[in-house]
């Protein structure tokens, strides 16, 4: 009788089914590389997750104490976390982008905790918040955070779970799905879509866009640096929303296609406020309309880079003290009456919710460099270690992560500082801090330009 030849996968050895023969092409590469004395592939994955938290869960939005920590009445758009995980070799790192005013001190140590069965360390992370005032507040999501003041911000146990939770997920998401990719970074001056809010001279013109491409063609992710408040929103306003960084992002999104990952990170924003193509219309009108117009001149730079076909990066972290915890004498004229703090508690408020020091972290990723810088840091100071940073390294593409990883406060430099301000009355140590935060991020850029150990 006449027997069915038997199907090609069933004379296979079940051994040559295992998963793990997936990975065969990669661990290949690896070894050819190694025979050959060249670098290892650069390897990257992206992710995208919703972080917008459910109505019923009566989030405060945050940015402006006189909404005395209400909750968002609704949703005007999703505000998201996103992930880019990098390998080459034994190295790993991955930056991560949120729509958030910023995170507070302990909130990265929170996410690690979640992440320790990955092995995840904290100078293998980057978190990036863009500071929209119409999402999570800042305070809301401190654990340390007991006062329970309306003005500053109520801690909200389940909105902090919750935030971990999704930022620990984007991380978990982003390093699932690695790939070699291609990279490639562009820096573009658009003049006349920021400001110096407190009348200076200073301003960043510099756009910095970076293409992250996979090796076997089509797009993975963006990297967008552009400084400038999200303010367009005032307090009255009570709706989530990811504000211009927000729109910008799905404007690139839109007009690059196949599923790319744009990553939207602030620069040294402290003094630096969004200009309008045009006035008129609602807050969210003009945030739309600049988040998208902006989006086509990021879509614009991005279309005019090449990426190189053999990148490599390097992270390094360095920690420094930080100066005294103190308050601006003019603290208790703009914060302290917005806040509704008092003298006699502000010396508790500062020691509880700030640090005493930090940790700065540069990132090299093929030609771009992005130096943390952990608050909200004056202009003319960022532009001054972006100078140095060049300098140093050689690098053509330097951006600040602004706010990165932790808020501290505004970093301001001493002739700022003393001329007060809304801005001085929220840095909390002392006109020292700015220089002390500098050298520190230069020094970070330096032990880049260091040949590795």
């Amino acid at each position: 009788m006449f027997q069915p030849r038997p199907p090609l996968r069933s004379a296979i050895p079940a051994f040559l089914h295992h998963p793990l023969l997936l990975l065969l092409p990669l661990l290949l590469l690896f070894v050819v590389s190694g025979l050959r004395g060249e670098q290892p592939p650069l390897l990257a994955g992206a992710s995208r997750v919703d972080l917008t938290p459910p109505l019923e869960m009566k989030a405060a939005l945050g940015g402006y104490g006189a909404r005395l920590s209400r909750p968002a009445a609704g949703i005007h758009d999703s505000v998201r976390v996103k992930g880019l995980a990098l390998s080459q070799g034994e190295r790993r790192f991955v930056v991560v982008t949120a729509d958030v005013l910023g995170f507070p001190h302990k909130f990265k140590e929170a996410v690690l905790a979640r992440l320790a069965a990955e092995g995840w360390t904290s100078d293998q992370v980057m978190l990036l918040p863009s500071h929209s005032h119409t999402s999570i507040d800042l305070m809301a999501i401190h654990p340390d955070n007991n006062f329970g003041i309306p003005q500053v911000g109520v801690f909200q146990g389940a909105l902090f779970e919750w935030t971990t939770l999704r930022v620990a997920q984007a991380i978990r998401e982003a390093a699932r799905g690695l790939a070699p990719v291609r990279v490639g970074s562009a820096t573009v001056a658009v003049a006349d879509r920021n400001r110096n809010r407190r009348g200076g001279p200073a301003h960043d013109p510099g756009l910095v866009v970076t293409r992250v491409d996979l090796a076997g063609g089509g797009p993975l992710a963006v990297l967008v640096n552009w400084t400038a408040h999200p303010t367009f929103m005032g307090e009255s306003d009570m709706l989530f929303s990811g504000d211009w960084p927000g729109h910008l992002q799905r404007m690139v999104e839109a007009l690059v296609g196949q599923g790319v990952v744009v990553l939207y990170y602030n620069g040294a924003e402290g003094d630096q406020s969004p200009v309008p193509p045009a006035e008129g219309g609602s807050g969210w009108e003009r945030a739309e309309r600049y988040g998208r117009e902006m989006g086509l001149k990021v879509h614009a730079a991005w279309g005019g880079i090449t990426p190189g076909a053999a990148p490599t990066f390097r992270a390094v972290t360095i920690p420094i003290e930080l100066p005294r915890r103190q308050w601006h004498p003019d603290f208790m004229k703009t914060g302290g009456a917005e806040y509704g703090l008092s003298e006699d508690r502000m010396q508790v408020f500062v020691d509880r919710l700030l640090p005493t020091e930090t940790r700065i972290t540069a990132l090299q990723l093929a030609d771009l460099l992005v130096v943390g810088a952990p608050g909200e840091l004056a202009a003319e100071l960022g532009m001054n270690v972006k100078a140095e940073a060049r300098r140093l390294t050689g690098i053509p593409n330097v951006a600040i992560g602004g706010l990165a990883n932790e808020w501290l406060s505004y970093i301001l430099q001493p002739s700022e500082y003393h001329r007060g301000g809304y801005e001085a009355s929220m840095s909390f140590y002392g006109e020292g801090l700015g220089a002390r935060v500098v050298e520190g991020m230069v020094r970070a850029a330096g032990e880049i330009a260091k040949p590795p150990r």
